[in-house]
């Protein structure tokens, strides 16, 4: 189908005034269709919202693609919908411990893939770099708190983890940075950020975000 029959589709068979031009911005990740239009868009193209989301990475990309409507996820969790709605609009995941539980499960997300739909990617980037260039026994608690894994468990990989970058450090100065680096801000502190998130998942042997 060329994006002028989608559009045709869209607008002859859910009253949507979408254009052709709208179509292919959709397609190459100019634009966003909104809950509905994806909806409709996965009803023209006869597949599930879910497959044509490649990568969900927000709660209400993930609660889309499992085609779960927001009064029904927020029954599950046991919440009213308003206050489901509102953690979604603000991408800040506040549930409590048993909430998250079932989150986690109805919408299949890893621990990597719950951090990220929690907003706190960041966070915990930010609690890893202290970790690794410091001391990490320091960070255990809070990130124990951010990451749904067994503490014991998080201890192991954060002291693999230490370890590691501190090897590196002496041995080659490899790990992409140096001690500037890891202290760094701007693109260079973004990307020593985005490795040592990326190096935590790799030894907590669970898929990152984007699976």
């Amino acid at each position: 189908m060329l994006p002028g029959h989608v559009a045709y589709g869209l607008g002859a068979q859910y009253g949507l005034r979408i254009s052709t031009e709208t179509v292919v911005a959709w397609e190459r990740g100019l634009a966003v269709p909104s809950e509905y239009e994806l909806t409709a868009l996965a009803g023209v193209l006869w597949c599930s919202p879910g497959e044509l989301l490649t990568a969900a990475r927000t709660l209400r990309e993930h609660r889309v693609a499992r085609e779960l409507a927001v009064e029904e996820l927020a029954r599950l969790l046991g919440l009213t919908a308003s206050a489901y709605l509102r953690m979604e609009d603000s991408g800040r995941w506040r549930g409590n411990e048993r909430q998250s539980a079932v989150l986690a499960e109805v919408l299949g997300l890893t621990p990597a893939g719950f951090v990220t739909v929690s907003g706190r990617d960041e966070e915990l980037a930010e609690l890893l770099r202290g970790a690794v260039t410091t001391r990490w026994q320091a960070q255990l608690r809070a990130v124990a708190k951010l990451v749904p894994l067994e503490r014991g468990f998080l201890q192991d990989v954060l002291e693999q983890l230490h370890a590691d970058y501190q090897s590196l450090m002496v041995s080659t100065l490899s790990w992409s940075t140096g001690t500037e680096r890891a202290g760094a801000t701007g693109d260079a502190g973004r990307v020593f950020l985005a490795e040592v998130l990326e190096r935590f998942w790799r030894a907590a042997g669970v898929p990152g975000p984007d699976g």
